[in-house]
Parts: structure tokens; C-alpha cells; sequence
């Protein structure tokens, strides 16, 4: 049941959605509905949402919003990110309260992961 006011379903966008769920699903367990040639759903386990049809990509460069994954062990995500298919676009640094890099998932779309250890 969706929480009130809470955030519920994130969007974003691909071209070729049998990437897309090939690398999410490698990279991070995601499991996907496809809903034709315009939608894919996926749920990471947690969440809901899907990628919609387009040649845009989400940037923080071009001022989207960055949507941050978390991870116990870091150093490993990364490299299952990579072994999938993402390509790290900021490597790991520090900030108050843990650590984390941001990736290009294969249509470009920018997201993060953070870990607190």
C-alpha cells in the first residue's frame, strides 16, 4: 500500500529497454514487467517505477535529479556495476556520513550509490 506523501514511483528514460533490464537486473537484483514497446516496470525490492520510451537521458550535468542506491560493501557494487555493463562516471569519494560514486547505467541515465561504511 503506498505510503502518504512519500515518494512511490521513479521514472526514467531509455531507448533500448532489454539493456536497461539486462544491466539492472545483473548489476542489482531488479526484477521487470514489460508493458510493450513504450514501458518497462521494474521493482528493486523496495520500489516501484519504470522506464518510458525516449532518446533523452537523466543527468546531473543537465540538472535532473540524482536517484542514490544504497550498498553494504561499495567497492563491490562497483564492480558488478562495471561487469554489467555501467560505466563509472565519478569514482569513489567521501562525504560526511559515508562514501559512494555515481555510474552511467548503457542508455546514460546517471544515478549513485552510497554506503555508510
Amino acid at each position: 500500500m503506498p505510503t502518504d506523501k512519500k515518494i512511490d514511483y521513479l521514472e526514467l528514460p531509455a531507448r533500448d529497454f532489454d539493456a536497461v533490464q539486462a544491466f539492472y537486473s545483473q548489476a542489482f537484483n531488479w526484477s521487470f514487467t514489460d508493458y510493450g514497446p513504450d514501458y518497462r516496470a521494474f521493482n528493486d525490492g523496495k520500489l516501484d517505477g519504470g522506464f518510458y520510451q525516449s532518446q533523452q537521458h537523466s543527468s546531473t550535468g543537465t540538472g535532473a535529479a540524482l536517484i542514490i542506491l544504497y550498498a553494504r560493501n561499495l567497492e563491490e557494487t562497483r564492480q558488478r556495476v562495471i561487469d554489467s555493463g555501467g560505466i563509472v562516471v565519478k569514482e569513489i569519494f567521501a562525504f560526511p556520513g559515508g562514501r559512494r560514486f555515481h555510474f552511467a547505467d548503457p542508455h546514460g541515465n546517471e544515478l549513485a550509490v552510497w554506503s555508510d561504511i
